[in-house]
């Protein structure tokens, strides 16, 4: 059992570093784009938010999702290296196309695939008669789907707006205002990149936390310093890797981005993400940050907008849930075949 376990969290810092590189092209994307940061000052400073957000940033993201599976422990710590292995895999061959897929929807999709394979579909906490009811509680399944939506349509709508009253407000503005928005792009990124690495980092903490009570490690579910410490380091490390290709999809390819463009998606997706760690709801911040750029450019101009990239990035998002559950769950009916359990 000692090797399953060493596997497990091997397998979690490893996603937990494409979780990084996958994100960081997202995250810097407008804001190098817009040529608010050279690429590597805006790699580094984007790292060191990454990091101070994973270190700070709570844990209520960590226990929403410790708490979504029901598995016998006995099948905790294979269920969560399936999952870990599956969204690793989703992840790899994402940023090998350049597609800024989900590493949230990856890691959900895998841990809800492997343990329905293992336990039944009693082995999800579903949340469904929570919701129907009394007190309507949301938790669980429905509470981290209905967060990855809603922040998505927040993202975008909250960019359209406010680009949209921007652009009224800066009609008749000099070119000089350009250099106050790139440095307003510097607090915006900021703001952005420290809530998704709060809300980034504590998906991991989460899964680690799991296998720490599993495995006797620690004698209750608790994000203990040396979880937070590690999962920052690995997240920040794999950020300042790059996302190269996922930056060039997000920042050249769905229309021209400006300083103004870049604090406006940037502002609207610090928000959505920090209401949604507040709640406690793992999101896709790379989803929130690509409906943000598209919201930014149909408030500028819908012509202009490469909408066929939109509908990639939705392709994704929408495929990548039910890719990684399917995946999940028969990397671990394989596996159960292969080992005789």
């Amino acid at each position: 059992m000692l090797w399953v376990v060493l596997i497990a969290v091997a397998l979690a810092y490893a996603f937990t570093f494409t979780n990084g590189f996958q994100d960081a092209g997202a995250m810097a994307a407008t804001f190098i784009a817009s040529r608010s940061a050279t690429p590597r000052g805006g790699i580094v400073y984007i790292s060191a938010l990454e990091l101070l957000g994973a270190l700070l940033g709570g844990s209520a993201v960590a226990f929403t999702l410790a708490g979504l599976l029901t598995v016998e422990p006995a099948r905790q710590i294979p269920v969560l290296l399936v999952a870990l292995l599956g969204a690793t895999c989703w992840n790899l061959l994402a940023w090998r196309y350049a597609v800024p897929s989900s590493s949230t929807h990856a890691l959900i999709g895998g841990l809800v695939g492997s343990a329905v394979v293992a336990g039944g579909l009693g082995a999800v906490h579903w949340g469904v008669e929570e919701l129907l009811y009394p007190p309507h509680e949301l938790v669980g399944l429905m509470k981290i789907l209905t967060f990855l939506v809603l922040s998505i349509v927040l993202g975008f709508l909250i960019a359209y707006f406010l680009h949209a009253w921007l652009k009224l407000l800066l009609r008749n503005a000099e070119r000089g205002v350009n250099r106050q928005l790139v440095r307003g792009n510097w607090a915006a990124a900021g703001l952005m990149v420290f809530s998704n690495g709060a809300n980034d980092g504590q998906k991991l903490m989460g899964v680690l936390a799991v296998i720490a009570l599993g495995t006797g490690l620690s004698a209750t579910l608790t994000v203990s310093p040396w979880i937070r410490g590690s999962v920052a380091i690995f997240l920040a490390a794999g950020t300042l890797a790059g996302g190269w290709r996922v930056m060039t999809t997000l920042g050249r390819r769905v229309f021209r981005i400006h300083p103004v463009h870049s604090f406006s998606s940037e502002v609207s997706s610090g928000a959505a993400i920090l209401v949604s760690t507040i709640f406690g709801a793992p999101i896709s911040s790379t989803h929130i940050i690509s409906s943000s750029v598209i919201g930014v450019g149909a408030a500028e101009n819908p012509r202009k907008v490469q909408w066929s990239v939109g509908k990639e990035v939705v392709l994704a998002g929408v495929l990548t849930l039910p890719g990684t559950m399917l995946l999940a769950a028969s990397m671990y009916a394989v596996a159960g075949l292969v080992l005789g359990g």
